[in-house]
């Protein structure tokens, strides 16, 4: 058979390639007090400013509290008429959801989500009480690609003690009641638990654990943003592993809000 017939050439072997692991699953959670929008001390309208230092973390979920969802003010300083959470969310979190708490002459504001995974469904759970500003806790179930069903609280709790309490009480019923056992929980916001008392409750009653804590750290300082001396804004989570977690505190940071952000990369 002459060398150029095709027939007498033999197959080539089967090229192999070494097993590719997969990556692990990474969340990113940023959780602020937007503080309305406006710097310390009310000296400036900063949510220009916020969105593109937020833009700047790739997180995957925003946890907001204290931002406006109505404001009739007039426009003055650069205040915007529209949600200022779906401001922040612009393109790159698709999915949000807001709890209106606080119904004002200007407006409303509360607690906020941003999500760059579909938000299945979302509750807003008034745990307001009587002679104190209405407070919220925004639930959410979202589907994520890898993870499954995760839930996410947002939370912002009172400023005295025994109103705290009563509120992380109706947050481990909720818990209790909409979290399916085993499901992965991230519970992020403002708790204003100066005292350092949640930690031991949540742990307690739901097997929430601070993403902090299950890295060694003590709980991180955060307000005022601009000399943190109190540890109020956490993130918590359960049936997750945390790879790590820090407090934003370089500039921008400390002249967006009045307090700091904090942001964790949590996984399965």
């Amino acid at each position: 058979m002459s060398a150029g017939s095709a027939s007498s050439a033999s197959s080539p072997a089967p090229h192999s390639e070494a097993a590719v692991e997969p990556q692990p699953l990474l969340l990113r959670v940023l959780t602020i007090n937007t503080h309305k929008g406006l710097a310390p001390w009310n000296r400036r309208f900063m949510l220009g400013e916020l969105r593109d230092a937020v833009r700047t973390t790739g997180a995957d979920l925003v946890f907001l509290q204290e931002v406006p969802g109505e404001e009739r003010r007039e426009a003055r300083n650069g205040r915007l008429a529209t949600p200022h959470y779906e401001f922040l969310a612009d393109q790159l979190w698709p999915q949000y959801a807001y709890g209106r708490n606080a119904v004002h002459v200007h407006g409303h504001h509360g607690n906020a989500l941003l999500s760059r995974f579909t938000i299945l469904e979302w509750r807003n759970h008034d745990i307001s009480m009587a002679g104190a500003e209405p407070r919220g806790l925004l639930h959410c179930a979202l589907d994520v690609p890898g993870l499954g069903a995760l839930h996410a609280v947002c939370v912002h709790l009172g400023l005295r003690e025994a109103q705290r309490q009563r509120e992380l009480g109706l947050l481990k019923a909720l818990i209790r009641d909409e979290v399916t056992a085993g499901a992965a929980l991230v519970v992020a916001g403002d708790f204003n638990d100066w005292r350092g008392r949640a930690d031991a409750l949540l742990q307690d009653g739901c097997g929430l654990r601070s993403a902090f804590a299950r890295l060694g750290g003590s709980r991180p300082r955060t307000f005022p943003a601009r000399w943190p001396l109190l540890a109020l804004d956490r993130i918590y989570v359960a049936n997750l592993r945390v790879h790590s977690a820090c407090v934003l505190s370089a500039r921008p940071w400390p002249h967006l809000s009045d307090h700091l952000p904090l942001l964790a990369e949590v996984g399965a």
